[in-house]
């Protein structure tokens, strides 16, 4: 997956865990991180797979919308309110202790994704060519979708293959214990293609004691 984790940073090389004292070693491109939570969300509103009940806020029926009421940051405006819908529908159906999934990561790297958010709202037009790519997505094909905006690679989607569905058929484990990595989170991202349309499946990876 490195390969994968090395393309989509043209919005500039902003990181975590860069000069700063962290519970991990490891580098998180932050903004990779967002475009990944971007096609994720976008992908499971109502109108394409439908596992969060938002219908098209990050299309564009949702810019139209709220274009009006936030003129420049009506994507992100867009978009805060997709992931916390996320968030919420992914932690109903499974939230385990000591885990990590695409959109609860540990708190650290939440606070610096949040930190980062602003500093994008100033540079709002960097981000208007990605939201608008984001917009008309069929939704028939995750894995495909994150591999046309360059943001996983043929491990990946073997990586993905691979993995096993939980008995119960909520959730989906990144098997044994991880620290958060690009590679980690790109995985969390793309296995929620092991999903099916209106049947929602919550990747997770179980965290190293500490992080």
């Amino acid at each position: 997956m490195r390969g994968a984790a090395d393309r989509g940073r043209d919005l500039g090389p902003t990181t975590y865990g860069e000069g700063e004292s962290t519970d991990t070693s490891s580098t998180i491109d932050l903004a990779r991180l967002f475009k990944l939570r971007l096609v994720v969300a976008r992908h499971g509103e109502m109108d394409l797979a439908r596992w969060w009940n938002s219908r098209g806020m990050l299309g564009r029926r949702g810019a139209v919308v709220l274009e009006r009421g936030f003129p420049r940051t009506h994507f992100f405006a867009q978009a805060r309110a997709v992931f916390a819908i996320a968030q919420a529908r992914c932690a109903e159906l499974f939230d385990p202790p000591g885990c990590m999934t695409l959109w609860h990561l540990p708190a650290e790297l939440e606070d610096q994704f949040e930190d980062e958010w602003h500093r994008w709202l100033d540079s709002y037009e960097e981000w208007t060519p990605f939201f608008e790519r984001i917009q008309p997505l069929a939704g028939a094909d995750l894995l495909g979708e994150l591999a046309d905006f360059e943001l996983i690679d043929a491990g990946t989607r073997e990586s993905v293959a691979g993995l096993r569905k939980s008995p119960e058929g909520r959730s989906i484990a990144l098997p044994g214990v991880h620290e958060p990595t690009d590679d980690v989170i790109t995985l969390l991202a793309a296995a929620f293609a092991r999903s099916e349309p209106g049947a929602l499946l919550i990747p997770y990876a179980r965290l190293e004691a500490g992080t």
